[in-house]
């Protein structure tokens, strides 16, 4: 019997938002009324940015290109909820998140993964923030003003 796969304890972390600052959230089907940007576990033998991209894909079917999205060149380290512990190996107890930027025009169509995710909304950057589950993703999301002002 093959050994089980476990979940890299590496993800990303992409802030979709417009130019006046509207932020994409997903809420997850799974737990209920859960909120959040574009997140994902790297998989075998991807960087954080192609991570970035692919979970993109996937999550809202938006074809970015490489050039398009902003790395941060920041990492948050949290404790991995005890729910999703069973996902890791035994001794992992810990994530490091990569964080992303992708800017999108007003109206960009949004094609949802319904295994992951059931609703989406576009709020104002502090609205987006106050409705995140996770603090790293409310941490990003009110750093997004003050990152756009600077590029």
């Amino acid at each position: 019997m093959p050994a089980p796969t476990f979940k890299q304890p590496v993800s990303v972390l992409v802030v979709i938002h417009t130019p006046s600052l509207q932020v994409l959230l997903l809420r997850r089907v799974r737990p209920s009324d859960f909120w959040q940007s574009v997140t994902g576990s790297l998989e075998p033998d991807e960087t954080p940015r192609q991570a970035a991209l692919r979970e993109v894909g996937e999550e809202t079917g938006i074809a970015a290109q490489a050039k398009q999205l902003v790395d941060w060149q920041r990492t948050y380290q949290f404790a991995i909820h005890a729910e999703w512990r069973a996902r890791y190996a035994q001794d992992v107890t810990h994530n490091t998140e990569h964080v992303f930027s992708l800017c999108v025009p007003e109206g960009q169509p949004v094609r949802l993964a319904p295994d992951e995710h059931d609703a989406l909304l576009w709020l104002p950057f502090d609205e987006a923030a106050a409705r995140v589950f996770s603090w790293t993703n409310r941490e990003a999301i009110l750093e997004l003003p003050s990152r756009e002002r600077r590029r």
